[in-house]
């Protein structure tokens, strides 16, 4: 894939992740739930690599909050900008590596990019609230990384896998779903 084409792409999911939150996010507690931002920068990681995951993460919520005033900026949107770049960072640098693209590799990428994030989004709120002069609790922590984000993570894990079976049926990202492998030691 050339340089251009792997802009427009970078560029077509950052603005999915600007928009998809205003369909999914108009009651606030379900679109925080389901995770919007997060959808478009793994796929960016996945099918872009780490790179672009990295820059789409690292500039869609700052973006999103100076357009839409959502998330608030601080501390929510540069501590989800520390944790989306590292999820596309992390699940392009995994999944590219990795010797087969299959769906093993898919998961395996997808749950350390996860866990990653969430880290790094801790550490982030732990600094900025610390900075600001309040406090983040470790219950905050496991309340905002992983019990309200338990429908958001599961969507990603049954979706996510979903657009890459789909696009590698186009043509447009090679993915191994087990079938080409079979017919492959046939011939």
């Amino acid at each position: 894939m050339n340089q251009t084409k792997k802009l427009i792409l970078a560029a077509m999911f950052l603005a999915i992740g600007l928009v998809l939150p205003l369909f999914i996010g108009q009651i606030p507690e379900i679109g925080m739930m389901l995770l919007p931002m997060h959808l478009p920068v793994l796929l960016c990681g996945l099918i872009l690599g780490m790179k672009h995951g990295l820059a789409v993460g690292l500039v869609l919520p700052v973006m999103r909050s100076l357009i839409f005033g959502m998330p608030v900026m601080i501390p929510m949107a540069v501590a989800m900008s520390f944790e989306l770049a590292t999820y596309g960072l992390v699940i392009g640098l995994l999944y590219h590596s990795s010797k087969w693209k299959c769906l093993l590799a898919l998961f395996r990428s997808m749950l350390v990019a996860m866990v990653a994030g969430r880290v790094v989004w801790g550490v982030a709120m732990v600094v900025i609230l610390g900075a600001t002069g309040s406090a983040f609790s470790w219950q905050a922590f496991i309340g905002g990384a992983l019990l309200n984000a338990i429908p958001g993570i599961l969507l990603q894990l049954v979706l996510i896998p979903m657009i890459m079976i789909a696009l590698n049926k186009t043509g447009l990202v090679p993915f191994n779903t087990g079938h080409r492998r079979k017919a492959s030691s046939e011939e």
